[in-house]
């Protein structure tokens, strides 16, 4: 057999090693899935034809007081209903040819040092569409991400529920439009929103994430003093400051006047176990001489209770 006999092996081996580096680069290195990927917001689903998220939608109509012999209103309630997220995909592909294999044939490590470079550009790659997509306004595409633009808004069917619907007002974001210039609305639609998601202050948002321009905005209103930064998220190496007792970053991928408030109880990154940036084995095809394996990600962005999310629009200077 030509070439190195130990390729199969030794490049299973590295891809095998690289994965936990191929994970944290994409979803440590882009501010959203970072926050995403941690304390719980990433949720593990082994299957189903959809991801299906149980919602308490209305109130128990039963609850109320009642005086020594009264009847108890045993009323049946139709208080739970579901959101149902279609499943996306992605891919990356890691190609070597036949030639490549013969040239790396003598040494082990040109062979890892090769497949290593080909599979940090997949992993930026892949990294790049993923966060453009979640930053968009696509729903229910099997081969993108659920958007933020869309996920937070007042409009449009999100999880198969109609936020048009009667009575379905609950599945509506808190929503801000044409804000116009920060220097004159910008904090007090901040903190209009900041309260319109929170449950009286006792389930706030934690996490901002908004664009450059507008996090500049936003830190030209602060005192040197009051930058308070979260520690943990700079050591990572993202810019951040804190508005009340929200993490504001900004994300490359964010659209132009948009700002976003977040809470880890309401929206998840979900994912398959068997497709979480899997990297499937070298094969080769009938007709060529090269080798192909996959990096294969399955899951989505999904909401469980949109009314304590909310977004800025048409911000600017």
């Amino acid at each position: 057999m030509a070439g190195n006999t130990n390729f199969d092996a030794i490049a299973s081996t590295t891809l095998k090693n690289y994965r936990p580096k191929l994970h944290d680069n994409i979803f440590k290195r882009v501010p959203l899935f970072m926050w995403l990927n941690e304390r719980g917001r990433k949720k593990s689903i082994d299957g189903g034809e959809k991801i299906v998220l149980p919602l308490a939608f209305t109130k128990n109509s039963t609850a109320k007081g009642y005086s020594k012999y009264d009847l108890l209103d045993t009323t049946p309630q139709e208080e739970i209903t579901a959101a149902e997220y279609v499943w996306a995909q992605y891919s990356a592909s890691i190609t070597i040819s036949g030639r490549e294999v013969n040239q790396n044939a003598g040494s082990k490590t040109r062979i890892i040092n090769l497949l290593e470079a080909k599979t940090m550009v997949a992993e930026k790659s892949l990294r790049e569409v993923m966060a453009d997509d979640a930053a968009d306004s696509t729903l229910d595409s099997e081969s993108k991400l659920n958007g933020l633009q869309s996920l937070i808004d007042t409009t449009s069917t999100v999880g198969g529920i109609d936020r048009g619907g009667v009575g379905n007002d609950f599945w509506q974001a808190q929503v801000t439009a044409s804000v116009g210039s920060f220097a004159t609305n910008g904090l007090n639609s901040m903190r209009s929103l900041y309260n319109s998601c929170s449950d009286s202050g006792a389930d706030t948002p934690d996490f901002g994430i908004t664009t450059q321009a507008v996090f500049e905005y936003y830190e030209k209103t602060l005192q040197n003093s009051q930058r308070f930064t979260d520690t943990k998220v700079a050591d990572g190496g993202f810019e951040n400051l804190k508005f009340k007792g929200m993490t504001l970053m900004f994300d490359p991928y964010i659209a132009s006047g948009e700002l976003y408030m977040l809470n880890s109880n309401w929206i998840e990154l979900d994912v398959h176990p068997d497709a979480d940036l899997k990297i499937t084995d070298f094969i080769r095809p009938a007709n060529q001489d090269a080798k192909v394996a996959q990096i294969l990600w399955m899951g989505n962005l999904a909401v469980s209770g949109p009314r304590r999310l909310g977004k800025l629009t048409g911000i600017t200077a």
